[in-house]
């Protein structure tokens, strides 16, 4: 259980503790909501290599840290950004030249497998892949899975169902627990010793957060504890999961917030425009992220009438009046 002190603790600090090469990191977020982009850029200028990464269907997040040759392998249902990039550009630049192993679930398996991990057990059963390509098709070979003892011996399995045809279920899909070493979640609101909100959709970051070993939270607003006992049913993560806090205004742009900003079409339409040229693609690493100290600096790189216009409406939680285009 994890201590119920004062986590505060500046980001770099935080990445440089726990987050290591070659470790198993998961990441939260969907597509381009909520991901934890500070942190995913403070990895990039660590230079941190080798990364087993997970992530339930995420977009930015896993395109930067794959562009910027931080990711080894990668199990994902999905990996896009929306209209930006309908399959993230440089994760599949980087699956088309060898350069990443992927093994790809359903959104609901990766979910479950996450809840397997935060519930200690070694899998969940489930309906989900029968008769799909998923079951046939393995990212990781079992030469792999062999040499390495950080993976389950299979991808997954099908077994027949041990109460007969209960629930019009002859056969049932095992999907293997997933237990990161860290897993880092961007949330709304969390206090100093590590309980957190999160406002809207949740995602799988709730099940990310309790199945990891060490849990890296930032977070737009550091709280009062007496805050989050007003209401704590709208309180997902108590602290005995939680090593770090950080607080970090627009800690998850260019990607939305839900009461906080929307995301940024300005931002993600040239990034994409960047991340499919090579030269171009390099020329963004070092001046979007290499050259900014940190997460303030990057986000001073935007003027400040472009900022405000992402800010969200606070009856919708979203930019109202964003150009999308």
């Amino acid at each position: 259980m994890k201590s119920s002190q004062n986590k505060v603790t500046k980001l770099a600090a935080a990445i440089t503790l726990l987050v290591k090469d070659n470790c198993h990191l998961s990441i939260g977020g969907f597509t381009i909501n909520r991901n934890p982009m500070a942190a995913v850029y403070e990895i990039i200028r660590q230079k941190k290599r080798g990364l087993h990464l997970y992530a339930h269907s995420n977009g930015q997040g896993v395109d930067e840290l794959v562009g910027a040759g931080c990711v080894t392998r990668l199990e994902i249902a999905y990996a896009g950004s929306g209209r930006f990039a309908p399959t993230c550009v440089r994760f599949r630049r980087a699956v088309e030249k060898g350069e990443l192993k992927v093994e790809d679930y359903s959104n609901y398996q990766m979910t479950l497998r996450f809840m397997a991990g935060a519930m200690g057990l070694p899998f969940l059963p489930t309906r989900s892949g029968l008769g799909t390509d998923i079951i046939k098709h393995w990212g990781f070979d079992k030469a792999l899975r062999k040499s390495d003892e950080t993976l389950p011996d299979q991808k997954l399995t099908t077994i027949d169902n041990p109460f007969g045809d209960w629930c019009n279920s002859p056969k049932l899909v095992l999907v293997p627990a997933i237990n990161p070493e860290v897993t880092i979640i961007h949330v709304q609101q969390a206090d100093r010793r590590g309980n957190a909100r999160i406002q809207g959709l949740t995602f799988a970051d709730v099940e990310q957060a309790k199945a990891a070993r060490h849990l890296i939270i930032t977070c737009e607003e550091l709280v009062e504890e007496d805050f989050l006992k007003q209401e704590p049913d709208r309180n997902q993560i108590p602290f005995i999961h939680v090593d770090a806090v950080v607080p970090i205004v627009w800690g998850a742009y260019p990607t939305a917030c839900y009461k906080h900003y929307d995301y940024d079409p300005r931002y993600l339409n040239n990034y994409r425009l960047a991340a499919e040229n090579e030269d171009k693609y390099q020329a963004y690493l070092i001046k979007k992220i290499m050259k900014t100290a940190n997460h303030q600096e990057f986000i001073a790189l935007n003027d400040d009438e472009h900022l405000k216009s992402l800010i969200a409406d606070p009856e919708t939680g979203y930019a109202t009046g964003l150009k999308r285009n």
